[in-house]
């Protein structure tokens, strides 16, 4: 039960990442390659207080690291596996929502 509850939080603490569009751009551009934030910040075009903001909360997710280079800190995602998981939940959403295969979707609209 206690991988149960283990699993759960990963893919809770995954979802609250996504769950902001800034931190999914953070996310795709870092699975392109690892950048540094005065450069994720321009790409973005985001504020730096901002990108420190939403690097923090993927941080504490787990979901990318920190890597030191001389007086500069490089960003990188966690594990090459999230690049991959990432397509992966991208092609599946898409897929989804060609086939409109949500039972809901003609009474709530939400899909």
């Amino acid at each position: 039960m206690l991988t149960l509850a283990a699993d759960i939080e990963v893919l809770a603490r995954f979802g609250r990442a996504l769950a902001d569009p800034i931190r999914c751009r953070i996310l795709l551009t870092l699975r392109e390659a690892p950048a540094y934030p005065a450069d994720l910040a321009d790409a973005l075009e985001i504020s730096r207080t901002r990108l420190s903001n939403h690097l923090a909360c993927l941080r504490d997710c787990g979901l990318v690291v920190t890597v030191p280079d001389g007086r500069r800190t490089r960003y990188e995602l966690a594990d090459e596996r999230l690049g991959h998981a990432l397509d992966d939940l991208r092609a599946a959403v898409v897929a989804v929502e060609a086939d409109k295969t949500c039972p809901d979707t003609a009474e709530k609209g939400c899909c």
